[in-house]
């Protein structure tokens, strides 16, 4: 019995240790990584400003000088209003632009010719324009242009005639105008999904490890409080789900990107399966909070799984951005299921089992953002589980023979 516990302090203390030169090397890495963030902040802003005056540019020289408009101002307002949208969004931006600027001249040209100009004019053109809007499309951008075509017509139509036609001619002219220099002047996709990667993962990173000591110290505020973080990060998840959006965009329309194709197929595979994972560890998270709340019996092996995982997004993060991808992840992945086996084999409550269950699909699925197959996967994380708790049964003399 004394010759296990000393085992266990050493054990102890070499983690311990492990633990500390990792953290050292996860920061190192960090600090590389965080003064090129800034950078590449700035380049990706500095992108979108070059392509939205570009496109204005293009869009007022096509309108002025190929086809004659005097003034065409929504040719560049709506080619800016195209660079502007959502990232990823822009060809349903696009629609959604020319379907507004219709909506807008239907209602406001029939009303007009009923009710004639003026301030309650105005506001009944403008309230029916989107909602006539709203039935054809949800989206802002519809709104938008709905409601300006409207003011548009309603304010200039007693003034200056002829202003439906060119007003659609100049939306067309912007949105096309947009998405060719999009697509000649193309962000870079994989600074797309980091941009928008860095923070999710930096909370999951310390919500994960707030879990986990507080399930160490046995303290279900702090779980609790962890559980909460970890369930707001919809919009966050929302965002990188967003950002894979425009990253697809720019390797569809973009030449350029084409070569990308490869490596954004694997940032796609990689959040596709990134989604269920969180979604189980909110789970793991709400079950452990339950069960530090319930009182049932804490193995160490919960806690120590809980803070595996977030060591390996770390990991996973800084080998991804320095592209220099290792084993070391999948490692620290597996060494959390080995340390759920021993937390089920010390014991657990009803809601510890649950705990434990997620943290094997909380591995699984990790694994399959990393490349492995989902049948694969699954058998990976099964096996080792297995084996790691038939290890455990044997007696103790076996155990060290082995």
């Amino acid at each position: 019995m004394a010759a296990g516990k000393v085992d266990v302090g050493q054990a102890s203390h070499a983690l311990g240790g492990a633990k500390s030169r990792f953290a050292s090397v996860v920061q190192r890495f960090s600090r590389r990584i965080g003064w090129r963030e800034r950078r590449r902040s700035l380049e990706l802003y500095a992108i979108l400003a070059v392509q939205a005056g570009v496109a204005a540019a293009v869009a007022w020289t096509l309108a002025h000088e190929l086809l004659g408009h005097a003034s065409p101002v929504f040719a560049p307002s709506a080619a800016v209003g195209t660079i502007a949208a959502a990232i990823g969004r822009r060809t349903r931006r696009t629609l959604e632009l020319l379907v507004g600027v219709l909506a807008g001249l239907l209602v406001g040209d029939a009303l007009i010719m009923v009710i004639g100009t003026g301030p309650w004019q105005i506001a009944t053109v403008v309230t029916l324009a989107i909602l006539l809007a709203l039935t054809m499309s949800r989206g802002g951008q519809v709104v938008t242009q709905a409601g300006g075509t409207a003011v548009l017509i309603a304010t200039l139509a007693p003034i200056q005639r002829g202003l439906e036609l060119p007003r659609i001619i100049d939306a067309v002219i912007g949105a096309i105008s947009a998405v060719v220099v999009v697509a000649v002047l193309p962000a870079n996709p994989s600074r797309i999904i980091q941009r928008a990667a860095r923070p999710l993962f930096a909370a999951l990173i310390e919500h994960l490890h707030a879990a986990a000591d507080g399930m160490a110290d046995g303290d279900a505020a702090a779980v609790a409080r962890a559980r909460d973080r970890l369930n707001d990060l919809g919009p966050q998840l929302a965002l990188l789900n967003d950002a894979a959006s425009g990253a697809q965009e720019a390797v569809a329309i973009s030449p350029a990107r084409w070569h990308r194709r490869r490596e954004f197929e694997h940032y796609r595979r990689g959040i596709r399966y990134l989604d269920p994972a969180i979604r189980a560890g909110q789970e793991m998270v709400r079950r452990a909070a339950t069960a530090a709340h319930d009182g049932e019996p804490m193995p160490r092996g919960l806690a120590s799984a809980v803070h595996y995982f977030g060591d390996a997004l770390a990991l996973l993060q800084v080998e991804v951005e320095s592209a220099q991808h290792t084993d070391r992840s999948e490692q620290l992945i597996l060494k959390a299921v080995d340390r759920a086996a021993e937390a089920y084999h010390d014991g657990v409550g009803f809601s510890g089992s649950v705990v434990v269950a997620q943290i094997r699909t909380v591995a699984t699925d990790l694994l399959r953002s990393l490349g492995c197959h989902d049948e694969e996967a699954v058998a990976v994380i099964r096996r080792r589980f297995e084996q790691r708790r038939d290890e455990l049964r044997q007696p103790p003399a076996e155990r060290q023979a082995a």
